[in-house]
């Protein structure tokens, strides 16, 4: 199960932190990514990260490059997606995913208002 959290309203430029807690899993074998959808659009890549076997591995998409970072705490079991200087395109329900499988989390609603 994932638990995702940390979506909000926040002006333009400003920042959020999101988690995607995971429980049930053996978390830190999984690649992990964080995923959204915009209204209207279809649901996108953000941000993956690598699992213990392929530590480094972390891509962003073209459009938060710069502006987010992910991580993960595998102690913990959490993956983050920090995100700053927030552009109200970036307003979408956010989703963390285990990589290449079908478990999602509910998703959390980033608002950006301009």
């Amino acid at each position: 199960q994932l638990q995702a959290s940390g979506g909000g309203l926040v002006q333009a430029g400003g920042s959020l932190r999101l988690s995607c807690k995971a429980s049930g899993i053996n978390f830190r074998l999984y690649d992990m990514g964080w995923y959204r959808q915009a209204p209207g659009k279809e649901r996108e890549l953000v941000a993956t990260i690598g699992s213990v076997s392929n530590v480094g591995s972390i891509h962003y998409a073209d459009s938060v490059k710069g502006r987010f970072n992910i991580s993960r705490d595998n102690v913990r079991r959490t993956l983050y997606l920090q995100m700053n200087s927030l552009k109200p395109g970036d307003t979408a329900v956010y989703y963390c995913r285990v990589q290449s499988t079908n478990y999602w989390g509910k998703g959390t609603l980033v608002t950006v208002s301009s």
